[in-house]
């Protein structure tokens, strides 16, 4: 399944996607989802997804660990338990098609919601209720960060403060779907020693990708941070619903 020439790609994009995330928080997990369903089915795609986000944002979090937001991390990983406690009672798999439109579709729907109706991560429930969102939308198309970041562009935060708390989190979100697409897969495909191997190689190289990243983080304004993510997140969002558009039609 994993020849060279896709072990080497899986290693630049895994730097790459985590380099991506380590500056803007977002984005990179978009990349990584989109390459894996090139080569694996869906439940092994959010596996390894999983696996490999872990890697890049818990290894995020540790380089900010000061800047971590810790009442807001414990009260997001609630709200995808319970996501997670939701969805076990479906046994639902998505197929491409719907994953590829969903992720790209966040991004807008994230940012269609009016200023006067924004959450704000601070306020008091709004980190459960967005735990609850990222949870669902893990599960649903492996990618929450779009529509999570409404709930972070508004407030008080400061750009390192920000993607500290957000990949603090969102460690927790992966891991809910890593141990509900764990439990899905049929066969030995779950328990093959090579995937396991491999998503290891992976995650070092989602680390690498991760400690480059520091450095620009430091240099960019906040102003920049924020005018960035919104055009990047668009524009894989348009590619990601033409590529779901193209599979249904096909299909």
């Amino acid at each position: 399944m994993f020849s060279l020439p896709i072990l080497a790609a899986l290693a630049a994009v895994a730097v790459v996607t985590s380099f991506v995330s380590g500056i803007f928080g977002m984005a990179g997990g978009m990349l990584l989802i989109g390459f894996l369903l090139v080569f694996l089915p869906v439940p092994v795609a959010m596996v390894f997804h999983g696996v490999i986000q872990i890697a890049a944002n818990g290894w995020r979090a540790w380089l900010w660990r000061h800047h971590v937001k810790w009442s807001v991390v414990l009260k997001f990983g609630a709200g995808t338990a319970a996501s997670l406690v939701v969805f076990s009672f479906f046994d639902f798999v998505p197929d491409k098609a719907l994953v590829l439109i969903t992720v790209g579709l966040t991004p807008f729907l994230a940012l269609a919601i009016p200023k006067r109706f924004a959450p704000d991560i601070e306020r008091p429930g709004q980190a459960f209720f967005a735990g609850v969102i990222g949870g669902a939308l893990q599960l649903v198309s492996g990618v929450a960060g779009p529509i999570l970041d409404i709930f972070y562009v508004r407030t008080g935060m400061s750009r390192q403060v920000n993607v500290a708390t957000k990949a603090a989190a969102q460690v927790l979100g992966h891991l809910t779907k890593v141990v509900y697409f764990a439990a899905v897969i049929e066969g030995p495909a779950g328990r093959d020693l090579e995937q396991w191997l491999v998503m290891g190689y992976a995650c070092a190289f989602a680390v690498l990708g991760t400690g480059l990243s520091r450095r620009f983080l430091d240099r960019m304004s906040d102003k920049q941070f924020y005018h960035w993510t919104r055009r990047i997140i668009l524009a894989l969002g348009a590619v990601y619903v033409a590529q779901g558009i193209w599979r249904m039609m096909q299909a």
